[in-house]
């Protein structure tokens, strides 16, 4: 396999390796080998993180009444079949890029909404499925191990690196509904989570699960096959969110450490 980075260089092959790992479809033998070869490239690993959320959102709506049937066959068209992803590699980008708007609608219409005028919790969860856009943050130089030098107003993104082997692989900024929101993406292993803060005033709390770690105060939810848990800190909110291959007892963790 080659060492290029973005869809546009990959060859049909690389291409349908990636696709047909994000479905399931993949070759039991060939797995380890193409996991590994995702896994050394931060663009690649981003390809395959957005089309493997676009196959759990689709299995999603397949499952859930709460989807409409036109809903759920348009997500199915949008996605190309295999030999559509090996033969035509030109259409790829496009076809994920309309697939994943698909999936973007299909997330307003299966996750709950928040209150009137104010982004929600499903809202800041859904943005770490866009990916990341910038470089990780660095250490904070007047923190090292302890924070990032990355922040949403007082509220600083944590260093995991030296206390859970949890490294900053990415960042990008958006804004819903006119609130600043930040979300860095950490790494370990195959695996990632998306810590995303939104600013001040905190948003309504979700209807979920509580457990209490010390004095903070965790909500746990399970949205479009992601877990979600999130919390308030100074007033802002905090979501930090991954695939169920990380336990939420993990996430728990990572949420209530203070430095």
């Amino acid at each position: 396999m080659s060492s290029t980075a973005d869809e546009s260089t990959l060859s049909d092959r690389e291409l349908a390796d990636l696709s047909a790992l994000a479905d399931g479809s993949l070759d039991p033998a060939r797995r380890d080998a193409v996991q590994a070869w995702i896994s050394a490239s931060p663009e690649r690993t981003a390809l395959y993180e957005r089309e493997r959320r676009a196959v759990e959102v689709l299995h999603r709506a397949r499952a859930t009444d709460r989807a409409p049937l036109s809903l759920k066959q348009r997500i199915e068209a949008q996605r190309p079949s295999a030999v559509v992803r090996t033969r035509r590699r030109a259409g790829y980008g496009g076809a994920l890029a309309a697939a994943l708007a698909v999936v973007a609608l299909a997330l307003v219409l299966i996750l709950p909404s928040g209150t009137p005028g104010a982004p929600s919790v499903s809202q800041a969860a859904a943005l770490a499925l866009r990916g990341s856009a910038a470089p990780a943050p660095t250490p904070d130089p007047d923190h090292p191990g302890l924070q990032l030098a990355q922040s949403v107003g007082d509220v600083y993104f944590p260093d995991w690196t030296k206390s859970f082997g949890w490294t900053p692989v990415g960042q990008r900024v958006d804004t819903i509904n006119g609130r600043k929101a930040v979300t860095v993406y950490y790494q370990w292993g195959h695996d990632r989570v998306a810590y995303t803060i939104v600013s001040a005033p905190a948003l309504k709390q979700p209807s979920a699960p509580v457990t209490r770690r010390d004095s903070t105060v965790l909500r746990t939810l399970s949205l479009g096959g992601r877990t979600v848990v999130t919390w308030r800190r100074n007033d802002h909110t905090c979501v930090l969110s991954s695939t169920a291959s990380v336990p939420a007892a993990t996430l728990h963790k990572l949420a209530a450490w203070h430095d």
